[in-house]
């Protein structure tokens, strides 16, 4: 019979990039879809923020986009996932920017155009 584990969960998005974070008390590893990694610089300033580092193990599965959409929607679920954690955390995240969703994404192509503003060049004759 399978044991309940404690997590806490967030979910953070950016441009198409999803990401899905669980944080679990431990020693500060860092796993994104099943691989070990060392924790990169802007995930190491928010877990600072909040006095964290070294205390948390992240364990993330992270889809779609590019390496700055991902990252972005990892920084977005951990913070999400610290705020589960504790609600006393919130005003501090939110305050360092952590908490605010980025909804850039990409415009959609329009028809008649080449792609989603420029439009064919022009010829006078």
């Amino acid at each position: 019979m399978a044991t309940k584990t404690n997590f806490f969960a967030g979910v953070g998005r950016r441009k198409t990039a999803v990401a899905q974070t669980r944080l679990t008390s431990g020693n500060g590893t860092f796993t994104v879809n099943g691989v070990e990694k060392p924790v990169f610089p802007q995930l190491e300033r928010l877990l600072e923020t909040v006095d964290r580092k070294g205390k948390v193990n992240i364990s993330i599965v992270v889809r779609g986009g590019g390496t700055s959409g991902q990252t972005d929607a990892i920084l977005l679920g951990v913070a999400r996932a610290l705020v589960d954690l504790n609600e006393d955390f919130r005003s501090g995240l939110r305050k360092a920017g952590y908490l605010t969703r980025d909804g850039r994404i990409k415009e959609r192509k329009k028809p008649g155009l080449k792609k989603a503003r420029r439009a064919p060049q022009w010829a006078k004759r």
